[in-house]
């Protein structure tokens, strides 16, 4: 049998049969306690775990009874972010999850081909969080409707929860290579090389946008007390039952990368074999009956083998980003080399630093300026590389880095824009916004114990088509570049946010 995921607006009402099954199967999996493998906590704590955050919000109680280390060391705080095992990693628990779910909903009478929803937040008209989820209701009116949870205070901590669409892209769909490089130029579409990486420093493409902007704007944070919303923060997103969704859509995308017959997942024996291969934690799944799947990037990379498939598979990337650039700039013919379907824009990995911040950079507030020096001769070889005259070599691609970026709430998101003109209103310039941000996994990323001793997040922002617009428009000639914050939300002073440095790289030409 072939399991089939749709889209959870177009299955034929609110309460659909297969929203309504989930809500019966969530209910039977929070019907457990804490310390049975298939409960809905442990299957929360396996993606991460603070247990005083857990306290405060009320998820962890005195009568909780606590794995013993064994088992959590193998099961809990398992997630992996800022890794090239992101991808394949939430794969293995997503269908993990969704097996206990079936299991449950046939052993209450329903489908033996029930299978996860997933949330396509680009849709038209799809961007609101899903009405089954919005109400503290079944659809009796009878309370208690085990996929509601109050921790969910959208973008604007208002209540209203959705994700607004112009904050969003996919333009990591464009992205030739999954495996990224670690030195500021491109992430990849599915992240650096690493190890076992729970918090990792840089997130891949994909990860940080849609991913980590949907965490961020769907979960937004308690406004009284600051809390963050339960799929705001990596320790407590799997106790919100829309993760489900958004992580089976996630899934979906890497499918729809995976049409484009230039793009390939890595064939490096360590991400196919995985961080146990190499000594490192094993990817590990309860299952039911006291079962345990231990599994790796490369069992997980063919989802017909797996048993499952989604509905829909748009969109696709109508021409490369490559023609799309070199049209822009000018020349009648793509360079030598290029291939169609979103072949290599420049995944060369020559990157050279263009300009750097001199001070470390505060977010506090909701308008934050800044800028970057630029070095003069660096800065020239990018624009002869944006020349249109004949060309040779592909243009340069030019990224804004985000460094060593710290603080206590990862609930904070940002949008990021690059060579505004003095006093300008950044919403009337669309074409000089280098991205949008959210900080997921700061906290945790910033803590002084934690995995990289506290270095925080570094966020890639790819501002090509922003330079092209200021090189077309003779506004790259400068020796400072200027960068605006604007915060989705004003940034309190007490949410500790920074950013060590700013800098702007060149890579490949």
């Amino acid at each position: 049998m072939t399991f089939v995921r749709r889209n959870v607006w177009q299955l034929g009402g609110d309460w659909s049969d297969p929203v309504l099954w989930y809500a019966r199967g969530v209910a039977a999996l929070k019907s457990r306690p804490l310390d049975d493998a298939t409960s809905w906590r442990f299957y929360g704590a396996i993606h991460g775990i603070d247990p005083g955050l857990w306290r405060r919000l009320g998820y962890l109680l005195p009568s909780d009874r606590i794995p013993g280390a064994p088992v959590t060391s193998r099961f809990w705080q398992q997630c992996q972010h800022g890794s090239w095992y992101f991808l394949p990693w939430h794969r293995g628990y997503v269908l993990s999850f969704e097996a206990l779910v079936r299991d449950a909903v046939m052993k209450a009478g329903g489908p033996e081909d029930w299978a996860l929803p997933y949330w396509n937040y680009f849709k038209p008209n799809e961007s609101a969080l899903p009405p089954a989820f919005a109400s503290p209701n079944w659809p009796d009116g009878q309370g208690d409707n085990p996929l509601f949870v109050a921790q969910r205070y959208g973008p604007y901590n208002d209540g209203n929860v959705h994700v607004p669409v112009a904050m969003i892209n996919l333009n990591a769909l464009g992205d030739p290579d999954f495996t990224g490089s670690g030195n500021g130029g491109s992430p990849g579409f599915g992240g650096i090389d690493t190890g076992f990486a729970h918090s990792g420093a840089v997130h891949g493409g994909v990860e940080a946008q849609p991913h980590d902007l949907v965490h961020g704007l769907v979960g937004g944070e308690d406004p009284a007390t600051q809390l963050p919303g339960l799929m705001s923060d990596p320790d407590t997103a799997g106790l919100d039952p829309i993760f489900w969704l958004h992580h089976c859509n996630i899934d979906r995308l890497w499918e729809v990368w995976r049409q484009d017959r230039t793009h390939a997942d890595p064939t490096d024996s360590r991400w196919i074999k995985g961080p146990a291969s190499i000594g490192q934690r094993a990817f590990s799944m309860p299952l039911l009956g006291g079962k345990v799947w231990d599994y790796v990037p490369g069992d997980v990379r063919d989802i017909a083998k797996l048993g499952y498939r989604y509905d829909d598979l748009s969109p696709t990337i109508a021409s490369t980003v490559l023609a799309q650039r070199v049209q822009r700039l000018g020349a009648d013919v793509a360079p030598a080399g290029a291939t169609q379907g979103g072949a290599s824009v420049a995944s060369d990995k020559d990157v050279e630093l263009v300009g750097a911040s001199t001070a470390p950079v505060p977010i506090v507030g909701s308008d934050i300026h800044t800028s970057v020096k630029l070095d003069a001769g660096v800065r020239s070889k990018v624009q002869s590389s944006l020349s249109a005259a004949p060309r040779v070599a592909k243009p340069d691609r030019v990224f804004l880095d985000l460094e060593n970026v710290r603080g206590l709430s990862d609930a904070t998101a940002l949008q990021v824009y690059v060579g505004l003109p003095d006093g300008a209103d950044p919403a009337a310039h669309p074409d000089r916004l280098a991205g949008s941000i959210a900080l997921f996994g700061v906290r945790k990323a910033s803590a002084t114990g934690g995995e990289h001793a506290g270095s925080g997040l570094t966020f890639v922002l790819d501002i090509s088509q922003v330079v092209d617009t200021l090189h077309l428009g003779h506004d790259l000639d400068v020796d400072q570049l200027g960068v605006r914050i604007v915060p989705v939300r004003p940034v309190p002073e007490n949410a500790g946010i920074s950013i060590g440095r700013i800098s702007i790289v060149r890579q490949g030409g």
